[in-house]
């Protein structure tokens, strides 16, 4: 007896439909991590309009392909790895939760409003090697534990309101291609580990310090700026001293020929009072 065809067919698609689902990879899970870093750094900053489709629903699963793709973020095996949300108008602090995006390797929040300090905690991104932070408002200091994110080979914190010294543990990154900190507040002497880096570790001119009027060393220069204040100051210091003498001396001699000048008029009154009349 002959197996009907229809009934064939049907086996066979369903023969064929699981071995390929036993072929495909499963789906990857949305990691929990990203989910907390995109929510609180959407959280931290105002002005969110240029940030489309950053809401609670597609922060639960950000790199999946259902889902519209969100503005600024790219994923790789599943993972955030590069943000780059410059020139959207976004203001207000970064985030310290930015470090649960652990898989981030690019950072670019430039040429935006952003206050407040440079989080610390950008340490824990060990795979970061792009840092943008430029043309913003920050302020506070460099955190030394930058120098913890050992791939880093892009540091760009141009025209910012940081101030405080330069870390010179910075100056132990190996992989540093690209440093620039001008237009800051930034003061003290540059670290040599930076400024004048040895070997075949890249160099930075002159272009990545300019702009920090407390700054000081090389490729700068001396404390040439400084130096000349301190001269101007004892400069005037020594010329009013001087002219303050002068001035004193010159009226003692007044005060002295005027004394004098009395007692000769009272002299000369007396020998005529005293000489006899002929």
């Amino acid at each position: 007896m002959r197996t009907p065809l229809p009934n064939m067919r049907i086996s066979h698609f369903l023969l064929s439909f699981l071995l390929t689902c036993a072929i495909l990879p499963p789906l990857s899970s949305p990691h929990p991590n990203d989910e907390s870093c995109l929510t609180h750094l959407h959280q931290s900053f105002t002005n969110t309009i240029n940030l489309h489709n950053w809401n609670k629903t597609t922060f639960t699963n950000p790199c999946s392909d259902l889902t519209f793709n969100l503005a600024g973020i790219t994923c790789n095996n599943n993972r955030v790895y590069k943000l780059s949300l410059q020139n959207l108008n976004l203001a207000g602090p970064i985030s310290p939760f930015i470090s649960n995006c652990t898989n981030l390797q690019s950072l670019d929040l430039s040429n935006n409003s952003l206050t407040g300090h440079i989080p610390i905690e950008l340490q824990l991104l060990q795979n970061l090697a792009i840092l943008n932070l430029s043309s913003n408002l920050l302020s506070g200091t460099i955190p030394p534990p930058l120098s913890m994110c050992t791939y880093l080979n892009v540091i760009d914190l141009h025209n910012n309101a940081i101030t405080g010294p330069i870390p010179p543990q910075l100056g132990m990154l190996a992989r540093l291609s690209v440093f620039d900190v001008s237009g800051n507040k930034l003061s003290g002497m540059i670290p040599s580990s930076i400024g004048n880096r040895s070997g075949n570790l890249p160099k930075f001119n002159v272009s990545s310090f300019v702009g920090n009027k407390d700054l000081y060393g090389y490729p700068l220069g001396g404390m040439r700026s400084k130096g000349l204040s301190v001269l101007v100051i004892v400069a005037i210091g020594l010329g009013s001293g001087l002219v303050s003498l002068v001035l004193s001396f010159t009226v003692v001699c007044v005060w002295l020929r005027s004394v004098e000048k009395k007692r000769d008029g009272e002299h000369d009154g007396k020998i005529t009072h005293m000489m006899p009349e002929y």
